[in-house]
């Protein structure tokens, strides 16, 4: 496969389909990184009857590039940063920590925004599918990995539908599986690989995590 998806819903369709041997898992539980993963995971929950969440997890961008991470931060002071490229870029410290505390106040916000009073996620013992609409550096999905690792969950499993193959071949060694359906050695972006790559808003995220719970 190496076409475009139309959006985020096909692609999770198409991604459900790559996944459908998890389907009869028991307790399964699909974890949507917000907010571009939710619509994804949501194809993905209803076509694997599993329960749909969301793990919020921010990325921490270089300063004079926001879209490229230096590395991301989950919940619980989970951080992971490429500190090879923080290096030989050269930036300071103290825009790093500035950056971190702004991310955190952004990923507290959201995570009242979307999980609301919803209980703590359960993750021990279970079978986790953490999703996404692709991974660039993969920054995020490895802050999001880390953060589950520490609740022992019986397996880890990384699904997206596009991601360069070095990211890939990262995600293979934190996680138990990794479902990828596409690696394309051309990669520069996520959205290039998508006809319609709009931003998803806290709205669509609320709404489907409202429909999935209904």
């Amino acid at each position: 496969m190496n076409t475009r998806f139309r959006d985020r819903h096909d692609a999770g369709q198409a991604l459900a389909e790559a996944l459908s041997h998890y389907r009869q898992t028991p307790d399964l539980l699909v974890l949507a990184l917000p907010r571009g993963g939710v619509p994804v995971a949501w194809e993905v929950a209803q076509a694997l009857d599993a329960e749909l969440d969301v793990l919020v997890v921010r990325k921490i961008g270089v300063p004079w590039q926001p879209e490229v991470a230096m590395g991301a931060i989950a919940g619980n002071g989970v951080r992971v940063m490429h500190d090879d490229m923080i290096r030989s870029l050269r930036i300071p410290q103290d825009e790093i920590d500035a950056i971190v505390r702004d991310e955190t106040m952004e990923l507290e916000r959201r995570e009242t925004t979307y999980r609301g009073h919803r209980p703590p996620l359960r993750i021990k013992n279970r079978t986790v599918i953490v999703v996404d609409d692709g991974l660039a550096t993969g920054a995020t999905m490895q802050a999001a990995v880390k953060a589950l690792r520490a609740q022992s969950p019986a397996r880890i499993v990384v699904a997206v539908p596009v991601s360069p193959p070095d990211t890939a071949d990262d995600m293979a060694r934190v996680a138990d599986d990794v479902v990828c359906l596409m690696q394309p050695p051309g990669f520069a972006a996520v959205g290039q690989w998508y006809q319609r790559f709009d931003q998803t808003s806290d709205e669509e995220v609320q709404e489907l995590l409202g429909l999935s719970a209904s």
